[in-house]
């Protein structure tokens, strides 16, 4: 677990629920993790009809690991645990980081090699230039106040440590609504929203790139009649049943049929940024 310098300790009677709980302790290794629901909100591996949205994800994942190599990393906001769980295969030391309970219960019982923390983004329980490295995927969207999110990352980080985000591109996932089609999101961001967001003193914006479909995928869409992504929601949305086609293309799909490009990106479906700590 973390040691004291690392973590702040609770106040009693101050917050409630406390700054944080550790979590990793709770778990013997002989619990059997119970698996996440799929309930929208997030990601999870291992389920066929998911498997489109997770390499997705993973894919940003892959391409972040390089920042993260012997570092001590926050994952803020881990979900299901396997991003921080790739990230400690190449990082010094992992903390991962979520408000719910039950899915920072299953991190714990999951993922045994990460130190796993129930606390509040937006009161991060951490010292103040503790990480080198603060990863936070498909998070960001989610939260109600994104700016005192991006400051407590400021706070935590060491100078020359690295804020890594990735986020829906609010252009294309959710085009000309006025506000986010997924009900789980609270706010959504543009290729310049983004950047503002990350403008603040204490941080550089090093990285802007975007995620888009590669050749493979590109042809998957052609396919399906024009959207890989299309084909699924309209599925979702009515209820209906998986065709052969569609469920074989969505679980053919792999993280590196995506491509990572910095022109363009208000075409891109997600933003991926590095912000460096100044």
């Amino acid at each position: 677990m973390w040691n004291t310098f690392e973590l702040i300790p609770n106040t009693p009677g101050h917050e409630s629920p406390p700054r944080y709980q550790p979590v990793t302790s709770h778990y013997p290794d002989r619990v059997t993790p119970a698996p996440l629901p799929l309930t929208g909100e997030r990601t999870v591996p291992g389920i066929d009809v998911e498997n489109y949205w997770f390499r997705r994800h993973e894919a940003a994942y892959l391409d972040l690991l390089r920042y993260c190599a012997d570092a001590v990393v926050l994952e803020a906001g881990c979900g299901e645990g396997y991003g921080a769980r790739l990230i400690a295969r190449r990082a010094a030391r992992v903390v991962a980081l979520d408000y719910d309970a039950f899915t920072a219960a299953h991190v714990g019982a999951a993922y045994p090699e990460l130190d796993v923390v129930r606390g509040n983004l937006a009161s991060l329980p951490l010292r103040t230039a503790s990480v080198d490295v603060v990863a936070n995927l498909q998070v960001v969207e989610h939260l109600w106040d994104q700016e005192q999110f991006v400051a407590e990352c400021v706070r935590v980080l060491r100078p020359g440590g690295r804020l890594l985000m990735t986020t829906p591109n609010r252009l294309t996932f959710s085009p000309g609504l006025d506000k986010p089609h997924n009900p789980f999101h609270t706010r959504e961001l543009a290729p310049d929203e983004l950047r503002e967001l990350l403008t603040v003193d204490g941080l550089r914006v090093e990285v802007l790139a975007g995620l888009r479909h590669g050749a493979r995928l590109r042809e998957l869409d052609a396919a399906l009649g024009g959207s890989i992504i299309d084909a699924q929601v309209d599925v979702v949305l009515s209820g209906g049943q998986w065709s052969p086609e569609l469920l074989a293309a969505v679980t053919s799909v792999r993280s590196d049929d995506f491509d990572l490009t910095t022109d363009d990106l208000d075409t891109s479906l997600d933003l991926v940024a590095v912000a460096v700590r100044t």
